[in-house]
């Protein structure tokens, strides 16, 4: 006869590998060619750019499975927190040219200028779209930034909520030297990042490098690493913390500041109210609450 000890115990035996399967089902789902999904810590997901040999540059397969990867991440509530990164020398090399180039020859094949245009509007739509889901993601996005990041890459972390980099990152808006304006997102977010309209124009009519210092100095980083090995520690570190935290207080932070950041401040304020008179009945505020006034343990947040 078991006694309450030996059932408990044999309860947690029976739930261990129920929750090592339920993990590891979550990451095969996560299956890319051109990305990789791991989860180092606990409710932390890392999506890596994982084409090394081209520095990552961003072929059509790579943006239709970022737009499928935060969507997924989004919907998982195995993930509070997610780091991007880059495999390799380099974070992003832009944009893939040579498959562009193919591109341009497909489209060349419709006589008429109105289908043309057509085309392109809907693979530049595809494409705003990949870039606009780590804003549209209700968990935080860390991107942690080395060596080049232009073009599209550039573009990419424009929609990251906080941005760590290496001294050898450097950043650049390519599309200028293309005989293009930006058509997938830094245009609209880059002035929202560093709040300088004045270096936004700078950097998008002369395609010059900004340097990982001067990231730092305008704040489109806020942290800068010596070293890569310290950038993904730290990176890491962070997104441990987040992950610590209640995920219906994160999660409806970053709704109400993406929201905020293109409304009035009274239209931010109904939103959080609205949200709020039902978020403050949650038992995340209650742990919270209590902890904070007993100066307790941190309190451990069931999934959401």
């Amino acid at each position: 006869m078991y006694t309450s000890v030996g059932v408990g115990r044999s309860v947690l035996k029976a739930i261990k590998p129920l929750q090592n399967l339920r993990n590891s089902s979550a990451m095969s789902s996560f299956n890319f060619e051109t990305i990789s999904v791991s989860s180092p810590k606990e409710f932390v997901y890392k999506v890596q750019l994982n084409r090394p040999d081209k520095m990552n540059a961003m072929s059509h397969a790579m943006w239709l499975e970022i737009d499928k990867c935060f969507k997924m991440l989004d919907d998982s509530d195995d993930c509070r927190v997610v780091m991007i990164t880059g495999a390799g020398k380099a974070f992003c090399a832009g944009l893939d040219l040579q498959e562009a180039m193919n591109m341009g020859q497909d489209i060349a094949q419709h006589e008429d200028v109105a289908r043309k245009a057509r085309a392109l509007e809907k693979r530049i739509k595809i494409y705003q779209d990949a870039l606009s889901s780590l804003e549209k993601c209700r968990k935080p996005v860390i991107a942690a930034i080395h060596g080049l990041c232009i073009g599209a890459g550039f573009n990419l972390i424009c929609g990251a909520d906080i941005r760590y980099c290496s001294t050898n990152a450097w950043y650049a808006l390519k599309e200028v030297d293309l005989g293009l304006a930006a058509d997938v997102g830094a245009l609209q977010r880059f002035p929202r990042n560093i709040g300088s309209s004045s270096l936004v124009r700078e950097i998008a009519f002369t395609g010059r490098k900004l340097s990982a210092d001067e990231a730092l100095q305008c704040g489109f980083v806020n942290r800068l690493f010596q070293d890569d090995e310290s950038l993904w520690t730290e990176t890491l570190k962070l997104a441990e913390e987040i992950s610590k935290k209640s995920p219906v207080a994160v999660q409806n932070a970053k709704l109400t500041l993406v929201y905020s950041s293109d409304h009035t401040v009274q239209e931010g304020l109904d939103y959080i109210r609205n949200l709020n008179q039902a978020m403050l009945q949650s038992e995340d505020f209650v742990k919270g609450a209590v902890a904070s006034a007993t100066k307790g343990e941190r309190p451990t947040f069931s999934k959401l």
